[in-house]
């Protein structure tokens, strides 16, 4: 009787849902493509840009996804108040979730500017000069986008929550474009090297702040910040938006920390095996992108239920979202298995480490199938629905036991190489799934945001 009042008189139709995911696999996809050209621009510099990026880069993934989470924070709550039909109060909390970014991230981009050297030297050592010299210009550069980029985040999670994803798509789509022109303008036209990709990045990102920003003042938006603009924090509503966010914030940090461990650990695997794991990560970004994008969507859509109070229709939307990302994970895990030899012919690699990454990737592809979706997808659900404690501990406990301890464990013990770190970091996901599941079954999540 339950299942079939969930399935009647349902909030979000099938034509919403289209309309909210097609464009943030977009999203996801364009992303990727242009992060991979990205690469093969700068590569052009020589290897002393492309290696201070990529160590820059390290510390940019960190103070994003930070500022994510405190985003994801912000349109939890804005999704809460919009499912209480509650428009005011979701504008109220959208305003203070963006003016504590801005805070936050002003904070950020001094330390960043102001300790450039000391923050590199003490997270990577001391390396070559040319590659100091290279990650020194881009953190600079780059440190002026960090507040532009948590405007855009925050501003975007805004749209998600109003089941608007296409602005947000055009948005990225045009500050991806403007990214790669700017590239192939001052990188090869003007020759400014590391420092033309730095620029190119700050310009496109607070190009992007500014339209989407702007956008959030037409009060035709169900979220907006007409005659809602102040200067002062309100630490009722900011409160409620860190409760969501500093948990998300702490789990995403400490999981690129484990991230940057575990290459520590490769590098000691040789050449062929740094090569290929590098190669891998970026391939499997393919594999997830519809479970990502589809994430986004499941934050959005079981926010707004547990706003109006209906958890059935939390339940209904989490299994129907959970199903679509199965079904479209299995879909592109089996064009990965059959075509993986054919998208690596795109790297030149040698045949020692084409065939390590063929193993690793299909692989990756299997366990994608069945072990992905209760890992990172059901978690959203119980994020949207405030249980932020329990998603963190379990994630942060199964990183660094079963994904840094395993892959150590099969690195000494059994000298797996590569593959065993793979295996290492799909027993994580196994342990979660597992959790998450329990979690959700038992229905406490249910009774989260009242308890807290």
């Amino acid at each position: 009787m339950r299942a079939k009042e969930e399935v009647h008189g349902t909030i979000y139709s099938n034509a919403d849902l289209k309309k909210l995911i097609l464009p943030l696999i977009m999203e996801q996809l364009l992303a990727i493509l242009v992060g991979m050209l990205d690469t093969v621009m700068i590569s052009g510099v020589g290897e002393a840009a492309v290696s201070g990026v990529s160590l820059v880069d390290n510390i940019n993934i960190l103070v994003i996804q930070v500022f994510a989470a405190l985003a994801t924070g912000g349109a939890v709550v804005a999704g809460h108040a919009l499912g209480q039909r509650d428009e005011e109060a979701a504008g109220r909390s959208a305003w203070q979730m963006v003016l504590f970014l801005l805070y936050a991230s002003a904070v950020t981009t001094i330390i960043l500017i102001g300790w450039n050297k000391v923050i590199l030297r003490a997270i990577f050592g001391q390396v070559e000069a040319e590659v100091m010299k290279s990650a020194t210009t881009y953190l600079i550069i780059t440190g002026f986008s960090i507040c532009p980029l948590a405007l855009y985040n925050g501003c975007a999670a805004l749209f998600r929550a109003m089941g608007d994803s296409k602005t947000t798509m055009y948005i990225s789509l045009l500050m991806n474009l403007l990214n790669l022109i700017g590239n192939a303008l001052l990188i090869f036209g003007f020759k400014m090297g590391v420092a033309g990709a730095a620029i190119s990045t700050t310009v496109s990102r607070t190009v992007a702040a500014v339209i989407i920003f702007g956008l959030l003042f037409q009060e035709k938006k169900v979220i907006h910040f007409r005659h809602r603009i102040t200067a002062r924090m309100n630490f009722g509503q900011i409160k409620k938006i860190l409760y969501i966010g500093i948990p998300n914030g702490l789990e995403n940090s400490l999981f690129q920390l484990g991230k940057i461990l575990l290459l520590s650990l490769v590098s000691t695997f040789g050449t062929s095996a740094i090569a290929a794991n590098a190669v891998c990560g970026t391939v499997a970004n393919f594999n997830i992108l519809p479970g990502m994008a589809i994430n986004m969507a499941i934050l959005s859509v079981v926010s707004y239920c547990v706003g109006a109070g209906d958890y059935g229709q939390a339940r209904y939307y989490t299994k129907k979202l959970m199903r679509l990302t199965s079904v479209s994970m299995i879909a592109v895990s089996v064009v990965m298995i059959l075509l993986c030899r054919k998208m690596l012919l795109l790297y030149h690699l040698t045949p020692e480490t084409e065939t390590l990454a063929v193993q690793v990737i299909r692989f990756h592809a299997c366990m994608c199938m069945f072990a992905w979706v209760p890992s990172f997808s059901l978690p959203n659900t119980l994020r949207a629905a405030g249980d932020v404690m329990w998603t963190m501990i379990i994630a942060i406990v199964s990183m660094w036991v079963f994904r840094i301890g395993t892959a150590y464990f099969f690195s000494n013990v059994f000298h797996l190489g590569l593959i065993g770190i793979w295996i290492a970091m799909t027993i994580d996901w196994m342990f979660r799934g597992i959790c998450y599941e329990l979690r959700y079954h038992s229905g406490k999540w249910e009774r989260a945001m009242n308890g807290k």
